[in-house]
């Protein structure tokens, strides 16, 4: 079994109090774990208007699938997510 987890710090620009960067966070959190069967939280910075740290955890009984899988997810938010800045990202595997 291995335990992949994608950790992705994101910059909502425009985001002018908390409640319009939680309008902006909710649907993006809800689509993953809708559309990718994952588990997905906001785990840093809930007190900054503009910036998010989430992470996204995926078990699966194949190093190489996680990877994949995980490196997907990333892509997707990247590309269909164009009001969010992926600023950094980390998949980190744990067999």
């Amino acid at each position: 079994m291995h335990i992949g987890i994608l950790t992705l710090h994101i910059h909502l620009p425009g985001s002018n109090s908390l409640k319009q960067k939680r309008s902006r966070l909710k649907p993006l959190l809800a689509r993953l774990q809708r559309d990718y069967n994952i588990s997905v939280s906001e785990i840093n910075f809930q007190d900054a208007w503009q910036e998010a740290v989430i992470a996204c955890a995926f078990v699966s009984n194949d190093n190489g699938h996680t990877q994949r899988y995980l490196q997907k997810i990333s892509n997707w938010v990247n590309n269909s997510w164009p009001d969010v800045d992926v600023i950094e990202e980390h998949i980190e595997i744990i067999p």
